[in-house]
């Protein structure tokens, strides 16, 4: 290997660290914004939800983005409007509404497994993500950790045919997600993350609108919860820190890693979830789930890791 070969490289490797870093802290808020959504929505109901959080994560953006004097003006409007209408306006809409009608760990399997499978199938067909043997594998290896880890909750909840109409609309909003996350690379390459984050956080609200006023109703009272401390603690982990904090982190890694070894928080999110639930709500883990968490993790490894380049 040559001196600008061996000086190149030590270059990259502090860059990689970091994003390493910013990929683990974006898993871990989203995984330990699992608890807080599921007390919020003990009070108010998913969709709803979802559109007060978007909503108060577009504002935040908007106050990063002119504190930091970045434009509001963003290359290809369409795509921009198509990637927000998939992101979290469908996703959030099918996924919420498929929730509550199956089993809810088995809708979480479909759910996190489905998305590196989505990424990377999406993302060959865009020409941006190769699929190799090693994916391929991690993939495989990452399932069977999912099914582990959620082997205590695959069969509760739900029941025949609207079992399976809810985990339909489940895999529907996955891919969905991981539709607008591949559209969203090009974007995000000449848009900066928080900006991009604003459109898509402010778009996909306005759609997800008419969506629980349809699927949910209209009930004033709901306002009247927003005090609530399960919503604001809700509220508060999920714009602040889900939102404000992860996402541009992801928007972030899409850009430099694409959209496959971005979404492989699906494989950590899940067991930061878990040992959360074991921390703070008493909820116990058995060898099943042990193992699952360890399998998932490693399948991450596995992912994460870049082929060794043989440079002479």
């Amino acid at each position: 290997m040559s001196e600008a070969s061996l000086a190149d490289a030590a270059g990259r490797r502090p860059a990689e660290s970091s994003r390493i870093f910013a990929f683990l802290l974006m898993a871990f808020i989203w995984g330990a914004g699992w608890l807080p959504t599921k007390l919020a929505m003990e009070v108010l109901p998913p969709i709803f939800f979802a559109c007060l959080r978007f909503s108060f994560a577009a504002l935040g953006f908007l106050v990063l983005a002119r504190l930091r004097g970045f434009t509001l003006r963003v290359e290809q409007p369409g795509r921009v409007l198509a990637a927000s209408m998939l992101i979290t306006t469908a996703c959030y809409a099918l996924v919420f509404w498929g929730l509550a009608q199956a089993p809810s760990g088995l809708a979480a399997v479909v759910n996190l497994g489905l998305i590196p499978i989505f990424l990377i199938g999406i993302g060959a067909a865009y020409r941006q993500e190769p699929i190799t043997p090693l994916r391929v594998a991690a993939i495989i290896l990452g399932l069977a950790g999912l099914s582990l880890l959620f082997s205590s909750r695959l069969g509760t909840g739900g029941e025949g045919g609207q079992a399976a109409i809810g985990l339909a609309a489940v895999a529907l909003g996955t891919f969905a997600y991981a539709w607008g996350t591949v559209i969203s690379r090009p974007l995000v390459r000449v848009t900066p993350p928080v900006v991009l984050a604003f459109w898509q956080s402010g778009l996909g609200t306005l759609g997800l609108i008419p969506i629980s006023l349809a699927v949910e109703g209209w009930d004033p009272a709901r306002f009247a919860a927003l005090p609530d401390p399960r919503v604001l603690q809700g509220l508060a982990v999920m714009v602040g820190g889900g939102s404000l904090i992860a996402f541009p982190i992801f928007l972030m890694l899409l850009r430099d890693w694409g959209a496959f070894r971005a979404g492989l928080y699906a494989f950590v999110s899940p067991v930061i979830a878990v040992l959360i639930g074991y921390a703070f709500a008493g909820e116990r883990i058995d060898m099943a789930e042990a193992v699952g968490m360890a399998v998932t993790l490693a399948a991450t490894a596995l992912a994460l890791g870049r082929p060794r380049r043989t440079t002479t």
